[in-house]
């Protein structure tokens, strides 16, 4: 894996050039020798630097596209080791190849004249591309972190998760148009265009850049990690692979840690005594997701109830908090962490809607005795059936 510096300082230039609306073709012959030798590495580097000098993902989606067309010929005669067989990636290539058969097959339904029954058809088949989104949270929540952890130039991953946002926001609004009555056939088709230069988009930028700079980077034991971690997501459009019997998947590490502390306790106060295995076993079974980051802004422990309501993977452990989060909720986040580690605020309080469900999100600062901030705890419960709650039940029943 070369990287050429020189190459990078030229075609950063080149980027910040088109950001400018300087004349497009002038910019393309004086950087033309670059821009047919750059690797995907390299449009890490360049993107990576449009964000340390302050520009917003969602200001880099305005060019993007320009940039990878003109980048497109070089990317796609790159040379790089493709992917084990059935291993974390050639699966997500695999469902990316699944979901553009559908995509494909969508657009045969669009070229049918009687517009209602066109409709009627189209509803069903976009409606299956929610499921798509099992793609995305694989890569936000295991790839992502394991390429961070790797490279400072990875966080430049945050414009593909951006991708992914748009891509979701793009979907939202073709379901809509395709549930109100009144909307027109010009309306859907723009939202449909729309739809599918997102998810076509995507999946040509995973396949001509994250994939190969991830094969240069990412090690054999790392691929299989992954692979295991993913077996908690679904896998849209694909077979989903039987579980695997390893190391990670059969607790072994728990039992390795819980005879560490067989002579004593690993937790000892006032109100009582805990080991290792009856304190996970309390946290996953409170009715709620808890995820612990620390006063450096690192994620460093999160639950496994039952029914989580947002995914989490092990990969995000060691992950910065700006980087668990979507771009556009990111100074959300970092608002209340300052205002925890100043002393102005203790608490932060939301609910949304959530796949049907009403979600309760809870922030709580966490003080040390001598009340130094030592990290933030966030707790997200399902409240649905608690809102529903009315009278009393003093009796026992089974009934949910």
């Amino acid at each position: 894996m070369k990287i050429d510096q020189n190459r990078i300082t030229h075609l950063t230039e080149y980027v910040q050039g088109l950001r400018n609306k300087e004349n497009g073709k002038e910019l393309y012959l004086k950087y033309k020798d670059d821009i047919e030798k750059v690797t995907p590495q390299e449009v890490f580097e360049i993107f990576h630097l449009q964000l340390q000098k302050g520009i917003e993902p969602k200001e880099i989606l305005i060019f993007l596209d320009k940039v990878i067309n003109i980048f497109y010929k070089s990317l796609m005669g790159y040379p790089w080791k493709r992917p084990e067989k059935n291993g974390f990636m050639d699966y997500l290539i695999q469902e990316n190849h699944a979901m553009t058969y559908k995509l494909d097959n969508i657009k045969e339904i669009i070229k049918k004249n009687d517009f209602q029954e066109k409709k009627k058809e189209l509803t069903p088949r976009i409606r299956e591309l929610l499921k798509f989104n099992h793609h995305y949270l694989k890569k936000e929540n295991i790839l992502f972190p394991y390429l961070e952890k790797k490279m400072e130039k990875f966080d430049g991953l945050t414009i593909m998760w951006a991708l992914h946002d748009e891509a979701r926001l793009r979907l939202k609004k073709v379901i809509e148009y395709l549930d109100f009555e009144d909307s027109t056939e010009e309306e859907i088709n723009i939202a449909l265009g729309a739809l599918f230069f997102a998810m076509y988009g995507l999946a040509q930028k995973e396949e001509l850049i994250l994939f190969p700079a991830a094969s240069e980077i990412i090690e054999d034991k790392e691929w299989l990690e992954m692979q295991i971690q993913s077996l908690e997501y679904e896998f849209p459009f694909v077979e989903k692979p039987e579980q695997r019997i390893d190391r990670m998947n059969n607790n072994e590490d728990i039992h390795d840690v819980i005879s560490d502390f067989k002579e004593g306790y690993l937790f000892k106060t006032d109100t009582g005594t805990l080991d290792f295995e009856q304190i996970q076993m309390i946290f996953n079974a409170l009715p709620v997701d808890m995820s612990f980051v620390d006063e450096n802004n690192k994620l460093k422990f999160f639950t496994r109830p039952k029914d989580r309501i947002f995914p989490r993977s092990p990969a995000a452990i060691g992950r910065d908090v700006k980087n668990c989060h979507p771009p556009e909720s990111v100074h959300v986040v970092h608002e209340i962490i300052d205002s925890f580690r100043s002393g102005e605020k203790d608490t932060a309080t939301f609910w949304i809607k959530v796949k049907g469900k009403m979600v309760l999100i809870q922030y709580f600062a966490l003080r040390d005795l001598s009340g130094k901030y030592r990290g933030t705890l966030e707790v997200s419960q399902d409240i649905t059936q608690i809102r529903s709650l009315e009278g009393e039940r003093r009796l026992l029943s089974w009934e949910e």
